[in-house]
């Protein structure tokens, strides 16, 4: 690979002895990853499938290493939404960062939503994510791979990082940016970034960087955890984005990150900070860097304001005691003909920019309840009463993510969950004895 004269001068200046491993490291296997999601299983539980040969992403307790040449998003499992394809490096911001459940928590950068799922499986269904993307392009990949995973509590926007200060100031208890950058920790695995990088492109990356950071400081409230990570060796990008932030902002500290795995410090004065490079980890470039706010106003939100009548919900209360084990719980809101659970405490989003508050239940047409996608994979097999568990080798379970018409005798008619191996894949309307298949269009098997 031909890399910038300017990129390959810097790069001896910052490794200096180690640059000839750097460069060997473009000639290795590049490492590929998968991510559980244990909204929907366990690590343990996957691997014991036997279902790809997998070895530990040893700085995140649920990632693995998976072999080049197998597909686990050809797999009904990944259809299913029990894993999310994620290279091993780009897990770490999400496993450096300490989230509990019941916190709130922003991913200001979120596209197309790796390090989001990550978080939202440590919030457990608890508390609020509030998943945001500048891109509206960007942000419908983002809500895809939130409904799949079956998170439920979250709020995926697509605003600018000051449209969302003006609202959420002193608000989040943990904040991830993942900054856009000039990519240089990807070259080997998009050789195409090299063609793109320029010293200009870092120029213009580092003000991106400065405006986010700056925004996300107002919002985060005292006592608060902020990650700034990005894909890029670039010491502009990095340590220095860093520095003039604290020096702006004295009312941050950097929290110091295990040096385990391979991780190298951040460069001096930061070392508190670490840096991944593709010769000592098996895994690409990454920065990550650790703040804590000490001082700062805690402002209190308003919080979104129930406007679904009882009247409105009928329709939902009829598919809900003919299909359901139980009534779901807590503030629904009709956004056009859309019926959302809202996260608890859920703050009020009006003039923002929402491409989803919440769960989406389904659709309300002249009281008629059709549940959705996102609602299907929410739920779990348990949660309802007409259940088509197909076991993982039965064929209809690829006729059915490619949207055929099932043969289905054993399922009763009326709404029915289609799951596989007891985990579920999306709706469908049986009557006598076929299903119509009701998977998402912009989902299916291709």
């Amino acid at each position: 690979m031909e890399l910038p004269l300017e990129y390959q001068k810097a790069m001896k200046g910052l490794l200096g002895e180690e640059y000839e491993a750097y460069l060997a490291s473009f000639a290795a296997e590049r490492r590929y990853g998968l991510r559980v999601n244990t909204l929907k299983t366990t690590p343990e539980a996957l691997e014991q499938k036997g279902l790809f040969a997998l070895s530990p992403v040893p700085w995140c307790a649920a990632g693995f290493y998976y072999a080049e040449g197998e597909r686990p998003a050809k797999h009904p499992y990944y259809h299913a939404g029990l894993y999310y394809l994620q290279e091993p490096s780009a897990m770490t911001p999400g496993a450096v960062l300490p989230v509990s459940p019941g916190e709130r928590v922003l991913d200001i950068c979120a596209a197309p939503g790796g390090k989001s799922t990550q978080l939202a499986a440590k919030l457990a269904g608890e508390g609020l994510l509030v998943a945001n993307d500048i891109s509206a392009g960007r942000a419908k990949s983002l809500l895809k791979n939130i409904e799949l995973c079956g998170i439920r509590n979250a709020i995926v926007m697509s605003e600018p990082p000051a449209k969302l200060a003006e609202r959420f100031g002193g608000y989040f208890d943990k904040i991830l940016i993942d900054a856009p950058c000039s990519g240089e920790g990807m070259f080997r695995k998009e050789p195409d970034m090299v063609k793109s990088w320029t010293p200009e492109l870092l120029a213009f990356c580092r003000e991106q960087q400065a405006d986010i950071l700056e925004h996300c400081a107002g919002m985060l409230k005292e006592g608060g955890l902020l990650l700034y990570s990005t894909c890029t060796f670039a010491r502009e990008e990095n340590e220095e984005s860093i520095g003039v932030f604290l020096e702006k902002h004295p009312e941050f500290s950097l929290v110091p990150i295990e040096k385990n795995h391979g991780f190298a410090p951040g460069l001096p004065p930061f070392e508190a900070c670490v840096r991944l490079y593709p010769h000592k980890v098996q895994g690409e470039g990454h920065f990550v860097a650790l703040l804590q706010k000490n001082g700062g106003e805690t402002s209190c939100r308003t919080r979104a304001e129930k406007s679904v009548s009882e009247k409105q919900l009928e329709g939902f209360r009829e598919f809900a005691g003919a299909y359901l084990n139980r009534m779901p719980e807590g503030m629904f809101q009709i956004y056009g003909d859309s019926l959302c659970l809202l996260p608890e405490d859920a703050p009020e989003t009006k003039g923002l920019r929402v491409l989803r508050s919440g769960w989406q239940l389904g659709t309300l047409k002249k009281g008629r309840f059709e549940p959705s996608q996102a609602f299907a994979m929410g739920l779990k097999k348990e949660d309802v009463n007409y259940v088509l568990d197909l076991p993982l080798e039965d064929e209809r379970v690829l006729r059915y993510l490619k949207g055929e018409t099932l043969e289905a005798p054993e399922a009763k008619d009326g709404w029915n969950l289609v799951c596989v191996d007891g985990f579920p894949l999306g709706w469908g309307k049986a009557q006598k004895g076929r299903l119509k298949n009701k998977y998402a269009v912009g989902w299916k098997w291709e």
